[in-house]
């Protein structure tokens, strides 16, 4: 134990930050009431500690009351902290423990730094399949880890908010046409990676990047069923939305009005309505 605290002082964590990170990969996510109880150690001195480690990205912090802190996997702590010792970095990737718990926790990020790192270490990783949505603003940020990826021979399916002429090529589906004038302090964005890790969160000008990261299959499924059914809705409207209009008349409108709201509805659409409940 001595070994392993002395190693992550080596790579500038103080003596409070070193025994936490220890304390949390050993007992698994806690509290910060628990972890100072743990190390027998005052809270306050505890929780200042988790938060400089939180902000770095070497802690998850999930959502919901109370919060609860848990350490990066050995092997994604050292990718983070590359070029400092080679020795250490080899220890702590050997020796860290681990716990493995039967439950799929969700682990919360803030801040672009932390949000991008975490998303492109998963990318990095992925083997078969990457499935994003997003705003071309995102779509900008992500384009090279994607052509990466892309060159690993991963599958990319995108569905992007307007156009972007850098990612343009890497699109297989055509920019969805939402409503850019919206009320929304910032703009959705989600990725679902091998169809096991996904992250679902929210970017803007004037709000805190914030992403829900989590491995639980029942959110990779909401957000795999979310991307298919808007591609192929997407798709029926591009191929045969006026056939539906004429076939089915007002019950087509009826439909679209009752699940997305004429504000949200295409204009050709819209206006057919209009003609009809005049």
């Amino acid at each position: 134990m001595e070994q392993l605290l002395q190693h992550l002082r080596n790579l500038s964590f103080t003596e409070m930050e070193a025994k936490i990170m220890v304390e949390l990969a050993g007992k698994g996510p806690s509290s910060g009431y628990e972890v100072a109880k743990g190390l027998g150690v005052s809270r306050s001195n505890v929780y200042a500690a988790l938060q400089r480690l939180t902000q770095h990205g070497f802690l998850r912090r999930s959502a919901g009351e109370p919060v609860r802190y848990s350490m990066l996997k050995p092997e994604e702590l050292t990718q983070m902290i590359s070029g400092q010792v080679k020795e250490s970095l080899a220890f702590i990737e050997t020796r860290m423990p681990q716990v493995e718990t039967d439950q799929q926790p969700f682990y919360s990020a803030q801040g672009d730094r932390n949000v991008l790192d975490m998303l492109f270490r998963e990318m990095d990783r992925a083997e078969n399949e990457i499935i994003v949505d997003v705003w071309r603003e995102e779509a900008s940020l992500i384009r090279k880890g994607l052509e990466k990826a892309e060159g690993r021979g991963v599958k990319l399916l995108w569905s992007c908010v307007g156009e972007d002429a850098a990612v343009s090529r890497l699109f297989p589906w055509a920019s969805l046409e939402r409503e850019e004038g919206s009320s929304q302090t910032g703009r959705r964005f989600s990725f679902v990676i091998d169809r096991r890790w996904c992250m679902l969160g929210m970017r803007g000008e004037d709000c805190m990047t914030q992403g829900l990261v989590t491995e639980h299959p029942v959110m990779v499924e909401l957000l795999l069923q979310h991307f298919t059914q808007e591609m192929v809705l997407y798709e029926l409207e591009q191929d045969i939305g006026e056939e539906l209009s004429e076939r089915y008349g007002p019950r087509y409108e009826q439909i679209y009005r009752k699940y997305v709201g004429p504000e949200n509805m295409p204009e050709e659409q819209e206006g057919l309505a209009q003609q009809k409940d005049a």
